[in-house]
Parts: C-alpha cells; sequence; structure tokens
C-alpha cells in the first residue's frame, strides 16, 4: 500500500510546503499526495504555491482539492459582489494579488489586468479542482461533511469548503474517519499540531498564522503519523 501524504492550507507558504514534502522524502512512486486546499491568500507566495501544487498533479500523480480561499479568488477574477471583493482582501487577498500580478503598490485593476493576462491557467486549473477524495479507508476534504446530510456527496458545495462548528463539533454520519483542513487545530484543541478524533483529523497548522505546515502520513487503518515544518513568519 502507498503512503498516503495529506496537507491542507498551505496559504502563499511555498517554502515550509516545499520543506515538508523534503522531509517526508517524497516520492510520488511509493506515495499519494492528496492536497486539501487554500493555496492562496495570506502568505508572501501563492503564485509559487499554486504553481507547484500544478506541477506535483501534472507530474507526479497528485490530488489537489478545492479551498474556500481558492474558489473566493475566482470569484473575485470574475464579475462578484462589493461584499465578496471586500472579504477577499481582508483574508490576505491583498498578498494573492501582489504575487500573482507583481504589483506591489497596490491597483486593483492593474493586478487584475496582469492576472487574467498572464495567469489564466493558474485560475481554470483552481475553478476545476475537485471538494473531495475518497480512498478505502478515508475521506478527505477542505472543510468537512454536513451531518444534516445521510449521504454526504449530496451536501451543498458551499459545505465542502465553509462548514466549521456543525462538522468539527458533532459527530460524522459516515463510517471512514474524514481528513480536514480549514479549522485551524489550535481553534480545536489549543495547539498547532493535528487533531485525532475518533471520527475526524483536523490537520490545518495554521501556517500563514505564524504556527505551522502539517502533514499526515497513513500506512493503513489506524496507522498515523505527523510532521510539520514551523511557519517562517505570520501573515494574518
Amino acid at each position: 500500500m502507498k503512503r498516503l501524504l495529506a496537507v491542507s492550507d498551505i496559504h502563499g507558504c511555498a517554502d515550509e510546503f516545499k520543506e515538508l514534502l523534503d522531509k517526508v522524502k517524497f516520492n510520488a512512486e511509493e506515495d499519494q499526495l492528496i492536497l486539501l486546499g487554500d493555496y492562496v491568500d495570506r502568505g508572501p507566495a501563492s503564485r509559487e504555491a499554486v504553481e507547484h501544487v500544478m506541477f506535483l498533479v501534472r507530474e507526479k500523480g497528485a490530488i489537489a482539492l478545492k479551498g474556500n480561499h481558492d474558489q473566493r479568488f475566482i470569484e473575485v477574477m470574475g464579475e462578484t459582489d462589493s461584499l465578496t471583493e471586500m472579504k477577499f482582501f481582508e483574508h490576505g487577498g491583498i498578498q494573492t494579488f501582489q504575487s500573482f500580478s507583481g504589483v506591489r503598490d497596490f491597483d486593483l485593476r492593474l493586478a487584475k489586468e496582469r492576472i487574467r493576462a498572464n495567469c489564466s491557467e493558474h485560475l481554470t486549473f483552481l475553478q476545476q479542482l475537485p471538494l473531495y477524495y475518497e480512498t478505502d479507508t478515508h475521506i478527505f476534504v477542505h472543510a468537512g461533511l454536513n451531518p444534516a446530510y445521510a449521504d454526504w456527496k449530496t451536501q451543498p458545495e458551499r459545505d465542502f469548503i465553509w462548514i466549521r462548528a456543525p462538522f468539527v463539533q458533532q459527530k460524522t454520519v459516515v463510517k471512514k474517519p474524514v481528513v480536514f483542513g480549514h479549522t485551524t487545530t489550535k481553534d480545536i484543541h489549543g495547539k498547532a499540531d493535528v487533531w485525532f478524533d475518533t471520527d475526524k483529523i483536523g490537520i490545518d497548522g495554521g501556517c500563514a498564522y505564524g504556527m505551522q505546515l502539517n502533514l499526515l502520513e497513513i500506512k493503513g487503518k489506524n496507522q498515523y503519523k505527523t510532521y510539520s515544518v514551523a511557519s517562517k513568519g505570520s501573515w494574518k
């Protein structure tokens, strides 16, 4: 059985992400890498992070899922309402636009023009990402599964990338452990390490908040090992 290696919420922390893969000696022939979304916002290198994810998917067989920040970036690059745009820039979107456009003295119009002209491939890649990935032993998703839906695959698309408390605080209705990001583990159990519950595993170590980037290694049922690298900064 291949090692399953799960990472979530890179948030522009491209250097930490590459360091983490080196730390676990990632080998695409022996490992299945699963990325749980939120590649952009807050951190200093969103474009580099997305480009590395694109490389890993296309050349190394990685599975990449969509996160809420990835979706919001796509929306802001299209025709969207002012509230969505405001929330995007309040939660790290300026760093994303600077990274993708190269415009440092922030000019929204110019930044959008440059991103549309030079990064259409990146936007298409993010737009087409799936919302979940399932193996024989686990379910992987960015935010979680809504326990109100007996058939979790029929839940609203928004729940896959946005849900928090109803998923984290209640038991799931599935028989497989759910591996997720989105809600930082510090907000769940007071520390940045991977959080294990009986039915779910949270792996978002809050790298962009100055904490750490986590990786969960799965070798079989209930066979887990965790790795982490410390954040190189804080970009709240």
